[in-house]
C-alpha cells in the first residue's frame, strides 16, 4: 500500500470547510483557520513553532496499518477520513524550537457514531509504541470501569488481531495491560471507581465521553500528571452533555474562547462539531454539518429515523439533539406532545363500562400540599393490540384550595373532578374506602405503592386482602413505564375521559434524561402537580408486566 500524502489529505480537507463544500459549523470553520493563520505565520522552520509534515503523517499512516474491531468492517483496515487526517496532522505536526510537542491538551467534541473509540484506540497505540517515548505510560481514563475499558479494549483487540504490530514493536497483550518491554511502555484502563490515580507519570492521557464526568477530580489529577514528562498529551473527545457547571462545559468554553481569538493558548488544540444557532435541527443539512462521519459510520438512514422520532416525541428530542447533533441541552425537558395527548381524550368513555374487568390501580400519597392520586388503569384487546384506559381520583386538602395556587382548584370541584378533604390533610380513610370500593367493584390485579406516607394504609389494606404492590419512585422502576406510557399516547392505544385535572398534569411533567438515557418525571415549579401522572405511570407498570406474562404464556401453549 502506498503511503497517502495526509497532509495534503487535510488541507484539501481545509479547503472544503472554507468555501463551503464541506458542510461545517463556526467552530469548526474556526479551528481550520487557526491552522492556516498558524501555517502563515510560522512557516516549515520558523518562529515559535514549526510543522513538520513527516511527524503529522506519522499517527495516520500507523493507524491506517490497523484494523477494525466491531461491526461490519472488523477486521478490515481503518480509512482515516479527510476531518480524522486533519485533527491528527495538526495535533502531531506541530514542533517547538525544541523539537517538543506543541499541542498538550485536545478537545474534540463530536456526535455519536463518529469513529471515536476506533480513532482514540489508535492514538493510544500510536503512542505506546511509535512516539519516541521511553518508559510511556497510556492511560484510558472514565468515569466507571466499563467505559475506560472501551477505548482500551477497542486497542486491545486491534493488537491481539495485528501481528505484524506485535512483531515490529515487541507489543505484548494480556488481560488488563498492553506492554512494550524494550521501552518498558504500557496502556492500561483507569477510573475513579477503585483506580489509585495518584503518582502516574503520564505520556498519553485519554479521557472519553468527558460529559459524564460530574466531579473533576480524575481531570484534575490526569492534567497534573502530565507535567513529568516534555511531549505529554491529554486529549479529551465526548459528545455534548447538559451539565454546563461541569469539567466538560468548562474546557469546551475554553475551547471556545481559543477558537474565537479572544484567549491565547498555543498548547491547546480544540475542535466542536456542532449545529450553528440558526440551524434547523430538523434538516438534512444539520445531520451533515454535526455529523463528520456522514454516510461512512453514521448511516443517514437510521440517523434520520431518530430525528423523526425526536421531532414526534419531545422527550426525545434533546437526547437526539446531545448525542446526534452534539448540542448542549438542559437535562430536563418537556415530556409530552399534548396535541397526541388531547387526541387520546373520548369524553363517551365510563368507568360502569369496565365493571367486573381486571384493573391496576397506582396511588401516589400525599398529606398536605400535594394531590393524592389514584389512577385505574383497564386493558382490553382490540385488532390484537393492548389498549389502556385510564380514570383518576384526587384528593386535596381544603386549606391547600384555599391558598389559591391553582384558580380551577374550585371549579374542578364542582365539576366533581377533585375530592376535597375538610381541613388542613388528606384524609387517608377517605382513600382507603375508595380503593374497597374499587376491590368491590373491578376485579382489582394490584395496586401499586411508593412507601412514602403509605406505610400505615397499605398495612391496613393488605389486612382487608387487597393486593398491594410496593413500587418505589426511583428512575429503575419508572423510567421504561414512563417511555411506555409516552409510545401508548403517540400510537393512540391510551385512552382516558377527557379527565381535565389529568391533562394539566400531563402539561406539567417535565422529565430528566440521565447519562444512560433514562428518563424520570419531575415538575419545574412546587404548584404544577404531576402526582396523577406518577400513579398513572405506577399502575402501567404493573398493567404492561401482566401483559407480558400474557404474552409468554401463550408463546409457551403454541410451544406445544
Amino acid at each position: 500500500m502506498k503511503k497517502p500524502d495526509y497532509v495534503a489529505i487535510a488541507k484539501e480537507y481545509m479547503r472544503g470547510v472554507l468555501d463551503g463544500s464541506v458542510p461545517a459549523c463556526s467552530f469548526v470553520k474556526q479551528a481550520v483557520q487557526r491552522q492556516l493563520n498558524d501555517l502563515r505565520r510560522w512557516g516549515p522552520e520558523g518562529g515559535d513553532y514549526y510543522f513538520d509534515e513527516k511527524e503529522a503523517s506519522r499517527p495516520c499512516w500507523f493507524i491506517e496499518n490497523l484494523t477494525h474491531t466491531k461491526g461490519e468492517l472488523a477486521g478490515r483496515a481503518i480509512h482515516l477520513e479527510p476531518w480524522q487526517c486533519f485533527l491528527l496532522t495538526t495535533l502531531f505536526g506541530w514542533k517547538s524550537k525544541a523539537g517538543n510537542r506543541r499541542f498538550r491538551s485536545a478537545y474534540v467534541e463530536v456526535g455519536r457514531g463518529n469513529g471515536k473509540s476506533t480513532l482514540l484506540s489508535g492514538i493510544g497505540l500510536f503512542c505506546l509504541c511509535a512516539d519516541h517515548e521511553p518508559g510511556a505510560e497510556v492511560y484510558s481514563f472514565a468515569t466507571t470501569r466499563e467505559q475506560a475499558k472501551i477505548v482500551f479494549g477497542d486497542a486491545q483487540t486491534m493488537a491481539r488481531g495485528n501481528r505484524a504490530l506485535q512483531e515490529a514493536y515487541g507489543l505484548e497483550v494480556t488481560a488488563h495491560a498492553l506492554y512494550v518491554p524494550a521501552t518498558n511502555s504500557t496502556f492500561q484502563a483507569k477510573s475513579a471507581e477503585g483506580s489509585t490515580l495518584d503518582g502516574l507519570n503520564t505520556h498519553l492521557a485519554i479521557i472519553d465521553e468527558l460529559h459524564a464526568h460530574k466531579k473533576r477530580d480524575v481531570f484534575d489529577v490526569v492534567e497534573t500528571s502530565l507535567g513529568k514528562r516534555r511531549n505529554s498529551l491529554m486529549v479529551s473527545i465526548t459528545t455534548a452533555g447538559v451539565d454546563r457547571t461541569g469539567i466538560c462545559y468548562e474546557q469546551r468554553t475554553l475551547v471556545t474562547k481559543i477558537l474565537s481569538g479572544s484567549l491565547q493558548d498555543e498548547s491547546y488544540f480544540g475542535i466542536i462539531y456542532t449545529l450553528d444557532p440558526d440551524d434547523d435541527w430538523k434538516s438534512d443539512e444539520a445531520l451533515a454539518k454535526a455529523n463528520p462521519n456522514w454516510g461512512v459510520s453514521v448511516r443517514p438512514e437510521v440517523i434520520r429515523a431518530l430525528q423523526a422520532k425526536a421531532i414526534a416525541t419531545p422527550s426525545a428530542e434533546n437526547n437526539f439533539k446531545t448525542k446526534h447533533l452534539d448540542v448542549w441541552c438542559n437535562a430536563d425537558v418537556g415530556w409530552m406532545d399534548m396535541k397526541a395527548w388531547d387526541a387520546c381524550a373520548d369524553e363517551s368513555l365510563d368507568e360502569s363500562d369496565f365493571d367486573g374487568e381486571p384493573c391496576w390501580l397506582g396511588l401516589d400519597l400525599a398529606s398536605t400540599s400535594d394531590m393524592t392520586a389514584k389512577v385505574k388503569i383497564f386493558q382490553r384487546k382490540i385488532d390484537g393490540s393492548s389498549h389502556y384506559y385510564l380514570f383518576g381520583d384526587y384528593w386535596l386538602p381544603r386549606t391547600a384550595i384555599e391558598r389559591g395556587v391553582n384558580s380551577q382548584y374550585q371549579g374542578w370541584e364542582y365539576l366533581g373532578y377533585l375530592h376535597v378533604c375538610e381541613g388542613p390533610v388528606t384524609d387517608f380513610a377517605e382513600i382507603r374506602d375508595s380503593i374497597l370500593e374499587d376491590c368491590g367493584r373491578y376485579s382489582v390485579q394490584s395496586v401499586a405503592y411508593d412507601p412514602f406516607q403509605a406505610v400505615q394504609l397499605s398495612k391496613e389494606l393488605s389486612d382487608d386482602g387487597v393486593p398491594m404492590v410496593l413500587c418505589k419512585q426511583t428512575v429503575a422502576n419508572l423510567s421504561d413505564p414512563m417511555k411506555q406510557f409516552q409510545a401508548l399516547v403517540l400510537d393512540h392505544r391510551l385512552h382516558f375521559n377527557g379527565d381535565p385535572v389529568l391533562t394539566w398534569m400531563v402539561s406539567n411533567v417535565v422529565c430528566h434524561v440521565d447519562v444512560k438515557e433514562n428518563i424520570y418525571p419531575r415538575k419545574d415549579a412546587p404548584e404544577n402537580k404531576i402526582d396523577g401522572v406518577v400513579a398513572g405511570i405506577m399502575a402501567l407498570s404493573r398493567a404492561l408486566l401482566n401483559d407480558e406474562h400474557r404474552a409468554m404464556d401463550l408463546n409457551e401453549f403454541l410451544k406445544l
